[in-house]
């Protein structure tokens, strides 16, 4: 019985250890599958360098003392850890560089998360081995940040073409692209998440930001390939002195022809989800309701004939 007591007293660390092991490993796992399913930027490009200068220049973490209080010390130890800071800073500028949250209150709302999960799961299970899985909730608001950018891009997108079409007409009619831009936001009676975009390239260009910086700024918050192919060509229109009534007329049929391409690949692919509910929710009401008087049937006596 004695030889069995070392056995047991180690029983506690050991358990522990795999424990930690496990949360340290679900955390990596995450981690790895968010980076393989994240869409990686176009490298090599201009836009991908501006956006990597705009970064670099205004971060928001500068202000971390690396001998301030514990907050701050942690602050700087998860991001130089995981490398949160241009992670933080890029979804800070695709949802549009709002005022809040900022990049450090983001990073923030992930550590008071994971906080809260480990606290709960301690408070269920009493355990503080199972407690420390709550640090996988340091990932969740990403995926809040996430929808909220993907919502951000729809709006922009179901706006976009329309605003293509009226800065052709501006245009065509004698005004240069940035007067058109001032045009169509002086008479849209509802500004949008795209209206608010081109307001702020033009408040840029007259604090002194040249064209094809505060257009591919503009290009950058959205983080759309079709706004980036557009700010293109108002560059290329600049470079070659082409035609930029011709440029946005042939842009604006090849993105209403993609249109309606992605129309007909959703419609094609409605009858195939389809099939998910009809076999788990209509298909076994109508079973039971063509067999059911059958079965009582034959519990009863006999079909009756």
């Amino acid at each position: 019985m004695s030889a069995l007591v070392p056995s047991a007293a180690l029983f506690g660390p050991v358990a522990y250890f795999f424990f930690l092991l496990a949360v340290i490993g679900s955390v990596g796992a995450y981690v790895a599958v968010e980076r393989l399913l994240r869409s990686s930027p176009d490298t090599g490009t201009d836009l991908t360098k501006l956006a990597k200068k705009e970064l670099g220049l205004a971060t928001a973490f500068s202000s971390l003392n690396p001998k301030g209080g514990f907050l701050d010390r942690l602050d700087l130890f998860l991001i130089r850890a995981l490398r949160l800071d241009t992670r933080l800073e890029e979804i800070h500028t695709m949802l549009g560089r709002p005022l809040n949250p900022t990049p450090l209150q983001m990073l923030h709302m992930k550590e008071l998360m994971a906080v809260l999960a480990m606290i709960m799961i301690f408070l269920l299970t009493d355990s503080p081995a199972l407690s420390l899985f709550g640090l996988t909730a340091f990932f969740l608001p990403d995926m809040i940040f996430n929808r909220q950018i993907r919502s951000r891009q729809t709006e922009i997108m179901r706006q976009f073409p329309t605003m293509v079409d009226l800065a052709a007409l501006t245009i065509e009619a004698g005004l240069d692209y940035m007067s058109a831009f001032d045009r169509i936001i002086k008479s849209s009676r509802i500004k949008g998440e795209l209206e608010n975009e081109m307001e702020k390239t033009l408040g840029e260009i007259s604090l002194g930001y040249t064209r094809r910086d505060a257009l591919r700024r503009f290009a950058m918050r959205t983080g759309l390939q079709e706004i980036r192919s557009f700010v293109g060509l108002i560059i290329q229109s600049d470079e070659l002195g082409t035609s930029l009534v011709d440029l946005l007329r042939n842009y604006a049929s090849d993105m209403r022809f993609r249109r309606l391409n992605k129309a007909e690949k959703l419609a094609a692919q409605a009858s195939t989800k389809m099939l998910f509910p009809l076999f788990i929710f209509i298909f076994p009401t109508v079973f039971i309701m063509m067999l059911a008087p059958m079965m009582k049937s034959l519990m009863t006596g006999g079909l009756g004939f």
